[in-house]
């Protein structure tokens, strides 16, 4: 099996005992190498239809991306609505678009257009609440949401434009699959499970084995950390690597060393199993609109942070919209705000590469197949440096998000070429990294 090869022959030895064998993972066979596209439809275009993103397909195939995930695309509520055009969250039918973004038929256009331009689509799946005023709020009998003690429909958190659903009542999950067949049935590729953790593993475990088996070619990524979630037979491809996301933040904005990553690879290998996809991501809706660009939490240290999202075990990452031009604004959540220039610029050339570097290299692909993992000690603390293995296939990362230059030791064993700037590299060479610089070599 594969194991993440910690220089440190106890931590290494650790590892290998802690870490159990895994059976065979059924992921769709085109999922092992693929990079995830965020689409928010709103804000893709002046126009915030399905039309306009059908437009700009052209330019992310050139960008090469595999999967486009769309932002709920459904019909939403007008009761307790937030801003003018409200939440694409608070969902009231699942089997009917937003006529913001267009009409069924453009939504069919649109998929139909994306595949045969070789995409796989997915959906965001919100089953953990709707809006106050869902067709089943008046269709479906009380037991359906949760209520307080005086029979008000209840919700979470802030969310006072959505309504519960209530799990202990199984037509809930009935009602659910159903709906989610629908659109699996007019031959969408999966779900992005929106707070997949927020409701009951049994109800995910009981859905998924029947949906796996009669659309084995489709893909589920899970909005949630949760080993119990994280099985490709019962339940998800792929889970939120949240953790490793805040961790980033942190180094990043140096609150946290690297020592805390060393340790975060060791606690995710013993923690999920070795077939798990984990998503990673330096940026998507929540942290876009609510936290802040890459740029104000991670600095200088983006580029680098994206690089380890793209390289790390087990790895599938995220390109969200706006970020392959370096976007550098929160796009508003609950109102018009459309990014009108495309234009390619050195961040479109810098995501390109990196999505031909994990199609091209074996040694990246995620789960069970991704190469062995090996750190690479170096002298300075903002320096981290590692290489991934697979038969022939080696990729050595090295990134330095400390305030200072440095200069960084790679082992290189024969004929190398570095991914940003073409360099051809033969043995055992240093390397001086600017702060926030980074440097790929693969073989």
């Amino acid at each position: 099996m594969k194991k993440i090869l910690i220089a440190f022959a106890a931590v290494a030895a650790l590892l290998a005992s802690c870490t159990p064998k895994q059976p065979a993972a059924h992921h769709p066979e085109w999922t092992y190498n693929s990079v995830i596209y965020e689409v928010n439809i709103r804000q893709y275009s002046p126009q915030g239809t399905f039309a306009g993103v059908e437009a700009q397909l052209p330019r992310l195939k050139d960008l090469g991306v595999d999967i486009l995930w769309l932002m709920p695309m459904y019909q939403i509520g007008v009761e307790g609505r937030k801003g003018t055009l409200g939440s694409y969250y608070a969902i009231s039918d699942y089997c009917k678009v937003n006529p913001e973004f267009g009409t069924m038929e453009d939504f069919d256009r649109l998929l139909a257009a994306a595949h045969e331009q070789g995409f796989k689509v997915i959906l965001d799946w919100v089953a953990n609440q709707t809006a106050p005023d869902h067709i089943w709020m008046e269709s479906m009998p009380a037991e359906f949401y949760e209520r307080d003690s005086l029979g008000n429909a209840t919700w979470e958190y802030d969310w006072t434009d959505t309504r519960s659903l209530n799990y202990d009542f199984r037509p809930v999950w009935e009602a659910q699959e159903e709906c989610m067949r629908f659109w699996l049935d007019k031959g969408v590729d999966g779900f992005r499970c929106d707070a997949a953790g927020e409701m009951p593993a049994e109800f995910w475990q009981s859905v998924m084995p029947g949906l796996n088996a009669d659309y084995p070619e489709a893909y589920f990524l899970a909005e949630a950390e949760r080993t119990n979630l994280a099985n490709p037979d019962s339940t998800f491809d792929a889970t939120y690597a949240w953790e490793l996301h805040h961790l980033l933040n942190d180094i990043a904005s140096g609150q946290k060393e690297f020592s805390e990553l060393r340790a975060y690879l060791q606690r995710d290998w013993q923690n999920y199993p070795e077939s798990a996809f984990r998503m990673t991501f330096t940026s998507n809706h929540d942290e876009n609109s609510w936290q802040g660009t890459e740029f104000e939490r991670m600095g200088n240290c983006a580029n680098a942070c994206a690089v380890l999202c793209f390289t790390l075990p087990k790895s599938q990452p995220l390109v969200y919209t706006g970020q392959e031009i370096g976007l550098d604004r929160r796009l508003a959540f609950f109102e018009k705000d459309p990014i009108e220039d495309w234009s390619d610029n050195e961040f479109t050339s810098f995501f390109k590469k990196l999505v031909l570097l994990k199609h091209n290299n074996p040694a990246l692909d995620a789960g069970e197949r991704g190469g062995d993992y090996l750190d690479i000690p170096q002298s300075s603390d903002g320096v981290y440096a590692f290489s991934r293995t697979r038969g022939d296939n080696q990729v050595i990362v090295a990134v330095n998000m400390g305030t200072e230059a440095a200069t960084v030791a790679l082992p290189l064993e024969g004929e190398y070429t570095e991914l940003f700037w073409g360099e051809t590299a033969r043995d055992t060479r240093e390397i001086a990294l600017p702060a926030g610089g980074y440097a790929v070599y693969f073989r």
